[in-house]
């Protein structure tokens, strides 16, 4: 047997390193080509890397919650040979290596890879824009018999032993890799938690709940500046150092300027109500907000774009993809819906609720925007300067939706008012372009009716 080991590929982008979320093999277990090892977790998403070796694993590099570097080991893999040195595979019958070859795990993974799932690492699997979510689950192995001495050659780097599973271990039930290692950090035994999170997972606010020092707990240290005691120190994830480079950078580069309106919603709830059945809930609210965003980018395109700095150039963009922040565990993120100017009111609520929960489960980042629709309402306050989500040029804001007193008709009425901010890069059009994309949408929740008509 000779152990071949597999470094950590190339994963493009500009990103150098990734952290071991969960290893999907142990040491003993048998893999073959293709058959995923481990998830790991980038500054875009969480993706399972797949094995490129067929064999027995023999060692992993790392530590589930440690950073692994492009070009470091990742897993080392026995490759079974026969008395003459050649892999075991290769010296048995055609038919009877193909099923082997052709494990259920191997192929389910082929075939995503057909679909451009997009489930693995960019520079060594598919390009997919975002994951077909497929349930990741521990793979069940089959244990590998002891190679003999003969058969064993001089490459192996450690002999091949399955560690023994402790007794009554309590498996902790977590799903973020922030909560991990935000425990890890802080000395939180997650065995010792019971997760308040849906199903029992161990959620962020457990670990500091647990964490919180007692009056007998010692700080070990104090903060230079203020003279405080520190009490929790989290280094910054991969995906953390992401968001802070793109936010530093279009604070940095982009002009922006910020406009906004307050609107009366009424319409618009009345809309929503009037869509709904006994056996159809019909689009959500948001569903008709993003009708209304991409109507308006489809009528002032050049908020629709970007701008190339080393040219001098302004792009605009044949097609709209929809960006949506969204609040995770890992923090805040902006999936896509694709190509949303193609897509019924309908559509784009199926479309929202699919890539809005691969991004809560850390399966769709989103890198693929071209504007952002940003309904922070939903967190109970009325505005926002949003910082504009690079390389795009603008961004959209949604406000919580409030009675409030307004005049209609002359008349003081009590109506559902929202507000809407609008920031834009002001390299690529002027107040009177902002205003009008901001009052065409406003326009449509005021008037919901008139609008769809055209649309």
């Amino acid at each position: 047997m000779t152990v071949q080991t597999f470094l950590l590929p190339d994963l493009g982008e500009g990103l150098t390193e990734a952290e071991v979320v969960r290893w999907l093999v142990a040491v003993g277990d048998v893999v073959a080509v293709d058959a995923p090892i481990a998830e790991v977790e980038t500054a875009k998403s969480i993706v399972e890397v797949p094995s490129p070796y067929a064999g027995v694993v023999a060692e992993l590099h790392g530590e589930e919650g440690s950073t692994v570097n492009v070009g470091q080991p990742l897993i080392s893999i026995g490759i079974l040979t026969d008395a003459a040195g050649k892999p075991a595979a290769e010296s048995k019958p055609a038919a009877e290596s193909k099923p082997a070859a052709k494990s259920r795990a191997a192929e389910q993974y082929r075939e995503e890879e057909k679909a451009g799932s997009g489930n693995v690492l960019i520079g060594y699997g598919t390009s997919g824009l975002h994951s077909t979510g497929r349930n990741r689950r521990r793979r069940t192995a089959v244990p590998a018999a002891p190679a003999s001495k003969a058969a064993t050659g001089t490459t192996t780097a450690s002999p091949i032993a399955r560690p023994a599973a402790k007794a009554g271990n309590k498996v902790p039930l977590v799903i973020s890799p922030l909560v991990r290692k935000l425990a890890k950090d802080s000395g939180v035994d997650l065995t010792t938690l019971t997760g308040t999170g849906t199903g029992g997972v161990i959620t962020r606010r457990d670990v500091e709940t647990a964490a919180t020092p007692g009056p007998e707990k010692q700080q070990d240290g104090l903060d230079s500046r203020t003279g405080l005691p520190i009490k929790l120190v989290t280094p910054m994830s991969g995906f953390r150092k992401a968001v802070a480079t793109t936010l530093s950078r279009s604070r940095r580069e982009i002009p922006e300027a910020t406009t906004w309106v307050d609107v009366d919603a009424t319409a618009l709830l009345d809309l929503r109500e009037s869509l709904r059945t006994a056996t159809d809930p019909g689009p959500g609210l948001l569903a008709l907000m993003a009708r209304f965003v991409v109507a308006g980018l489809l009528k002032y395109p050049e908020l629709n774009g970007s701008v190339d700095t080393e040219r001098d150039e302004l792009i605009q963009y044949d097609g709209i993809n929809l960006g949506l922040a969204t609040q995770t565990e890992r923090g805040l993120v902006v999936p896509a819906v694709l190509n949303a100017h193609r897509l019924t009111t309908r559509g784009l609520d199926a479309e929202i609720r699919k890539v809005t929960a691969e991004a809560r489960e850390g399966r769709n980042i989103g890198t693929a925007g071209t504007f952002t629709l940003n309904n922070y309402g939903s967190f109970g306050v009325d505005g926002s300067a949003a910082i504009i989500n690079h390389p795009q040029v603008a961004i959209l804001g949604v406000g919580r939706i409030i009675d409030r007193p307004w005049v209609v008709d002359g008349q003081l009425a009590v109506r559902k008012i929202t507000q809407l901010s609008f920031v834009f890069d002001h390299r690529v059009c002027d107040g009177g372009t902002a205003a009008g994309f901001l009052r065409f949408v406003a326009d449509a929740f005021e008037s919901p009716l008139s609008v769809l008509a055209d649309l």
